[in-house]
């Protein structure tokens, strides 16, 4: 019988941005997948919460407390993982502010965390994988960003365009080594990200959004990480260098 694409029993992923939203929803399936688990984020007590919810499911994990902008501690936690054979890059943070208004110091956080953030777990993983001459997957974390210009979005958008241009690079110095790299872009996913509203706004903005949406509603963090089970998976073997778009159907996000 061949092996169950989407098992993923004695792997191991790091997935970064695992105290909430969408990194916290990667963890949980990789875990249910049978993966041992990562979880990487400078929110400490999202983070315990992360590894309860999978201690309680039966899965296992290990938590690392780090900030993904200190390439040092990025390191020293991937080197501390062991074995690796996936990584998730999901942290990131969002700014909003027109391009007149946009701060040096805006434009450096945002590239900071949501670019350099992903090169540097990338590296990291990668550089292990090719030292014991294994093959993994790496996915990153782009956004319906970048598909369309946004009002207020520059730094958010540039760190997420950059994203997608590593994740491509990545797969074509990578590919040899037996490592498929691959990005998800999603659409406009409910989590704690994009809850920086008054619940009325909050409210209003979703069924603005939804209404872009064939599937006519918003997606859940569980929706990206589908998508990521996917691209990690043995149902992908042949696929590197992609952009995947879990985006109800919406064919320009704004």
């Amino acid at each position: 019988m061949p092996r169950i694409a989407y098992d993923l029993t004695d792997r191991a992923a790091f997935v970064t941005g695992a105290a909430s939203g969408i990194g916290r929803a990667c963890a949980l399936l990789l875990a249910a997948a049978g993966a041992t688990v990562h979880c990487a984020d400078r929110d400490e007590k999202g983070l315990t919460e992360t590894r309860d919810l999978i201690t309680a499911a039966d899965g296992t994990s290990h938590t690392h407390v780090l900030d993904v902008t200190d390439s040092d501690r990025v390191r020293a936690a991937v080197a501390a993982s062991g074995d690796l054979d996936i990584l998730v890059a999901v942290a990131g943070v969002m700014h909003t502010s027109s391009v007149l208004d946009t701060s040096d110091e805006d434009l450096d956080r945002v590239l900071a965390v949501n670019f350099k953030g992903v090169l540097h777990a990338c590296r990291e993983a990668a550089r292990g994988m090719i030292a014991r001459g294994a093959p993994g997957s790496l996915v990153t974390m782009a956004s319906g960003a970048v598909d369309a210009a946004a009002p207020g979005l520059l730094c958010y958008s540039a760190a997420k365009a950059a994203v997608v241009q590593l994740t491509r690079t990545l797969a074509t110095e990578l590919g040899p080594h037996g490592i498929r790299v691959n990005a998800v872009a999603p659409g406009w996913i409910r989590t704690p990200m994009t809850a920086r509203h008054d619940a009325e706004q909050q409210h209003r903005t979703e069924a603005a959004m939804a209404r872009l949406s064939p599937l006519g509603r918003v997606g859940e963090p569980e929706d990206v990480a589908h998508t990521v089970l996917h691209l990690v998976s043995d149902a992908s073997a042949f696929m590197t260098g992609q952009i995947l778009r879990p985006n109800g159907g919406v064919a320009m996000p704004w």
